[in-house]
């Protein structure tokens, strides 16, 4: 579970950058969701290795920033990097449901 929440970290970090160096589209609120789910993603991980007794409400906070995160990133699927960043959001919210 914790390995799901730093790969979603990671690929939002990844897609972050890769749409920082977009220049014909405006990804500026696709970059926005992108470091908040990674930053959201980062900290229910760090919640969940020390046992926080606050885990499952960053989990739920979790879930619905990768929702928002790929719903965001699937508006430019054409792109691998938004691609793949909604992938793993979207698993990372199903897991953060369970």
């Amino acid at each position: 579970m914790i390995d799901v929440l730093h790969f979603c970290a990671a690929q939002c970090t990844h897609c972050y950058d890769a749409c920082h160096l977009e220049k014909e589209m405006d990804m500026v609120r696709c970059m926005m969701n992108d470091q908040d789910c990674a930053d959201t993603c980062r900290l229910t991980a760090q919640l969940m290795e020390r046992n926080s007794e606050n885990t499952a409400i960053f989990l739920k906070l979790c879930a619905e920033m990768c929702e928002i995160c790929a719903t965001e990133c699937e508006k430019f699927a054409q792109m691998e990097h938004c691609k793949k960043c909604a992938q793993a959001c979207r698993k990372c919210a199903e897991m953060c449901h369970e």
